[in-house]
């Protein structure tokens, strides 16, 4: 996710590590007929070095999540900003709902008392959109991206909606840890978090407080999590669900082991339906060297990779999370790096990006002029120009599907993705969200296909109440 974006991202922190040595690159044809040989093998194990333990181990069944709603397969998640219909052009009409099982609308914010509010009222609740009326009987009335978001599940019943509280900016300067500190924020927060999700007609929250800086806060985010799924499962009942049906909560969690470490992993997973691992943003402009941001494995052993992080969350020393509660995070942009002659040499700059200095869409690259590759070792792609000297890490096709293998044979629980405007559309036969969701949905457990729930007699919107209905 791009980091210095204005004022909403994911993530910007940078993981503080070293980063990979430049390796030798095989000619691309080579590299591609290495890999689709690696593919075809049944099952690929050679391609990967195991990175966890497989789903049904021992270690995978030492933690009971019986009380907590979880997918029923594998799930492909994407992130959906509210700031994304300005500037880019990207609707609630645009979002790739065959290819996904879950948005994540962002963000929420966090006001000091604790209250968790929606941040772009004309984005999320006031435009209308095509078919809107602005004749609508009674009222108050839902509109915006929320009632979009509304319409798609009645259209896709598999396709379930989380709001997302928190990112990046909403996290910076304490303005997450801070009112989660006490337990009157906690309360406020939980109360506010959940009656959004009954006003709204979400299927969940998505938590991203990017991040705990010591073992008091990590103390205090169990605590929030802990109060969010009782006041989740209090919702659940008052609107009479019942298995399979249920609110889902998720946390974007940190892949850098600076940020990891500080968690109350085993505590926290109690609570969680899944985790949404950040496998990116493991270089940037932050470092010294030029380095791949989201490979699978790392050049070095202490090199920031996501492998590292999965075994550090599977450990059943750390938390012992299984591992299809894990889900593979993957980024729709590249981070830029110029002035260099590629991973593991210095860089003097970044190039111009798409949004923000640094950070291209996916759907921009590889850059004109650029020749692109792809790492079968680390699993990573990139693009280079040798006559500007710029090079990009990211995700091409080829990495994507290849991840997509990786998380089919480690028993991942499926794919996230930052952020749904950056990838091409379906159609190209170019979508990083499809390539991914084609190989995830042959394994044995398939697409979650569990339905989203429509029925919000308490909402506070008139329409949403009665199911939008004319």
């Amino acid at each position: 996710m791009p980091a210095q974006e204005s004022q909403h991202h994911h993530t910007r922190y940078p993981h503080h590590s070293t980063h990979p040595k430049r390796t030798c690159a095989l000619p691309l044809l080579v590299v591609s007929l290495i890999t689709a040989v690696l593919l075809a093998l049944d099952p690929p194990l050679s391609l990967f070095r195991q990175s966890s333990r497989a789903p049904h181990s021992p270690m995978a069944q030492t933690m009971s999540t019986t009380s907590v709603p979880r997918p029923a397969g594998k799930v492909s998640v994407g992130y959906f900003v509210n700031w994304g219909i300005y500037a880019r052009a990207f609707k609630p009409e645009h979002i790739p709902v065959d290819d996904l099982t879950h948005i994540l609308y962002s963000f929420a914010e966090v006001k000091e008392d604790g209250e968790v509010k929606l941040t772009d009222a004309w984005s999320d609740e006031q435009i209308h959109y095509g078919s809107d009326s602005w004749n609508d009987p009674g009222g108050p009335n839902l509109y915006g991206n929320l009632k979009q978001l509304y319409l798609l599940k009645q259209r896709h019943r598999s396709l379930k909606v989380l709001l997302s509280i928190g990112g990046w900016t909403y996290s910076e300067h304490g303005r997450f840890a801070r009112p989660i500190s006490t337990p009157a924020g906690r309360a406020r927060f939980v109360e506010t978090a959940v009656a959004l999700v009954g006003d709204y007609g979400l299927d969940g929250l998505d938590v991203d407080f990017e991040y705990p800086q010591d073992d008091a806060q990590a103390r205090d985010y169990v605590e929030l999590l802990r109060g969010l799924r009782h006041g989740l499962d209090e919702l659940q009942h008052r609107l009479g669900m019942a298995p399979p049906h249920g609110f889902e909560l998720t946390v974007a969690a940190p892949c850098g082991p600076s940020n990891f470490e500080k968690l109350r992993v085993r505590e926290m997973n109690q609570y969680l339906s899944f985790w949404n691992l950040m496998a990116y943003d493991y270089a940037g402009s932050w470092d010294s060297v030029a380095g791949h941001q989201a490979s699978i494995f790392g050049a070095t052993p202490h090199a920031l990779s996501t492998d590292r992080a999965i075994r550090f969350f599977t450990d059943p020393a750390k938390g012992g999370v299984r591992p299809d509660k894990l889900v593979l995070g993957i980024p729709l942009y590249g981070r830029s790096f110029t002035d260099t002659d590629g991973p593991g040499t210095p860089f003097q700059g970044i190039g111009a990006g798409s949004w923000e200095a640094g950070s291209y869409d996916y759907k921009a690259l590889p850059l004109a002029g650029s020749h692109e590759s792809f790492d079968p070792k680390l699993v990573a792609a990139s693009c280079y120009d040798p006559a500007k000297r710029e090079w990009v890490s990211y995700d091409s096709v080829e990495s994507a599907r290849a991840k997509a293998e990786f998380i089919s044979v480690n028993g991942l629980g499926g794919a996230m993705y930052w952020e749904l405007s950056g990838d091409r559309p379906a159609a190209s036969g170019a979508s990083l969200v499809r390539v991914v969701r084609e190989r995830i949905e042959r394994t044995r457990e398939g697409m979650d296909k569990r339905h989203n729930w429509l029925a919000y007699t308490g909402s506070r919107w008139e329409n949403l109440r009665n199911g939008m209905r004319a």
